[in-house]
């Protein structure tokens, strides 16, 4: 069995100095996930829903923002050191809508996914209280905490990959139960320049389909054990000056940049071949015996072809012997 170490000065370890105890966040459990969400309704602004309600519109994707996310973590029922995390996904949805007569018109509305995983844990339930407090709070230190595990999201940005008009008459494609959204955040409504969001579920409907990458961990606060080298300290002395050393000649920087040439031309393309008709190896293209005649040629291109060996005719086309 390994000894157990303590923290302090460590002897006999070369490189580290000593144990340290720090409290940190560990990761528990995590999981990826590739969601394709498919028909999430849009919910427009008054003035925007009327415009899909009175005319024959066509929209177009153009971004899709995620503004927000709410989680909650439960313990899960008999099964000791599990938790479910529900996760509540907030975008901001931008389409272009195009009616065939005038310019199109930009689109923002709402848009929300609930999700739901179950991640590991593990098991604690201490009360924590600390001498930190709230700056001109009503109470002099922070209130009672726990130490229960911490969701934490990671995600990129969205990708809105198709948009479409829903009427009244259309059954929807999904395969959820289609709950309506019965009010918004204040915080969220803040997003559309305080504009009203239209919740009624009678009229024509903007259903998008969004991609989304995550990564969901579940963190809890302890205390680990672990070697340190040294102190910390910067050996680069501070700079005011961001664009580099003031002492240094700005032209002599300037002549170390590279030649833009591909901004002036095209990229230059490699070619192995040189385009001739020949039974010859492509790799003596460029020399004498491609584009020009050939040494047991009687043979002479007027143009760009190529003479062989075999041929005992002029060429004054575009074309090559064999």
């Amino acid at each position: 069995m390994a000894e157990k170490m303590c923290p302090g000065p460590l002897s006999g370890a070369a490189s580290f100095r000593e144990a340290v105890c720090v409290h940190t966040k560990k990761v528990y459990d995590q999981c990826r996930s590739r969601d394709c969400m498919r028909d999430l309704r849009v919910y427009l602004p008054t003035e925007d829903q009327c415009f899909i309600e009175g005319n024959a519109v066509t929209v177009k994707p153009r971004c899709a923002e995620l503004l927000s996310a709410v989680m909650d973590v439960e313990p899960v029922a008999f099964r000791r050191g599990f938790y479910s995390v529900d996760i509540r996904f907030f975008y901001k949805v931008s389409v272009e809508a195009c009616t065939g007569i005038g310019c199109p018109r930009i689109l923002e509305g709402l848009a929300v996914y609930d999700k739901r995983c179950m991640l590991f844990g593990s098991e604690g339930g201490a009360h924590i209280f600390s001498s930190q407090f709230v700056a001109d709070g009503d109470d002099v230190q922070l209130a009672r905490n726990t130490n229960l595990p911490t969701a934490v999201l990671e995600t990129v940005e969205p990708i809105l990959l198709e948009t479409r008009v829903v009427y009244p008459t259309q059954p929807c494609a999904c395969a959820c139960t289609c709950g309506e959204l019965r009010e918004v955040p204040r915080a969220i409504c803040g997003c559309f320049a305080g504009r009203d969001l239209s919740l009624d579920s009678a009229s024509n409907q903007l259903r998008v389909t969004i991609g989304q990458f995550s990564i969901i961990k579940l963190e809890r606060d302890i205390q680990l054990l672990m070697p340190a080298f040294d102190i910390c300290m910067p050996e680069k002395d501070c700079c005011e000056n961001i664009g580099g050393d003031r002492s240094e000649d700005p032209c002599d920087v300037f002549s170390r940049f590279d030649f833009p040439v591909d901004e002036f031309f095209p990229p230059r393309r490699e070619s192995s071949g040189c385009g001739c008709n020949t039974s010859r190896s492509t790799s003596t293209c460029g020399t004498s015996s491609c584009g020009s005649s050939n040494a047991n040629s009687n043979t002479r291109s007027g143009s760009c072809g190529c003479g062989s060996a075999a041929s005992n005719t002029n060429r004054s086309g575009c074309g090559c012997g064999n």
